[in-house]
């Protein structure tokens, strides 16, 4: 029966050895090519875009749009802004509702509605104005100055009637 074992000689042992080791081999090759691969190509392709213009890159990568905040001390070299007139407000802002009637508000010209508003006098009028009344926000949603504000009244007013006298 020892006959039909197979001999064990060392030639297959050594070709299991050398199989593995052609195969570890080509394995660490392999990541070694990689390894070259992933640090040469990233520099080849940077050296190229080094070499174009930095005013190109700059443009590609500006921003969408910008957001320039000014000041009325940056404005006009320092000058203060002059006050703006009654109508300018008026036609600006205050039209918009008393042009109109909107939401209630007594139209330009409409002398029966603005008779009870004009006889509580001008400051009752500015102090509705300044803090708003029933629809009509604050200063009527403007940036007004009191002055503004009490030159539109005036306007307003002595368009609908009165006879106050202009600031």
């Amino acid at each position: 029966m020892a006959e039909h074992q197979p001999t064990n000689d060392g030639k297959s042992q050594s070709n299991v050895q050398s199989t593995v080791l052609l195969a570890v081999s080509a394995l660490l090759f392999l990541i070694f090519l990689i390894t070259l691969a992933s640090n040469l190509i990233p520099s080849l392709v940077l050296s190229n875009q080094a070499t174009g213009d930095d005013a190109a890159v700059d443009a590609r990568i500006q921003p969408v749009a910008k957001v320039e905040l000014a000041s009325s001390a940056a404005s006009g070299a320092g000058a203060a802004k002059a006050p703006r007139t009654g109508e300018e407000l008026v036609n600006s802002v205050c039209s918009a509702c008393h042009g109109t009637g909107a939401a209630g508000s007594p139209k330009i010209g409409d002398k029966a509605a603005w008779a009870p508003r004009i006889a509580k006098g001008l400051d009752a009028l500015v102090k509705s104005a300044t803090a708003g009344k029933n629809a009509m926000p604050p200063k009527g949603g403007s940036d007004a100055s009191e002055l503004e504000l009490t030159r539109a009244i005036v306007y307003m007013a002595d368009k609908s009637g009165a006879n106050f006298k202009s600031k």
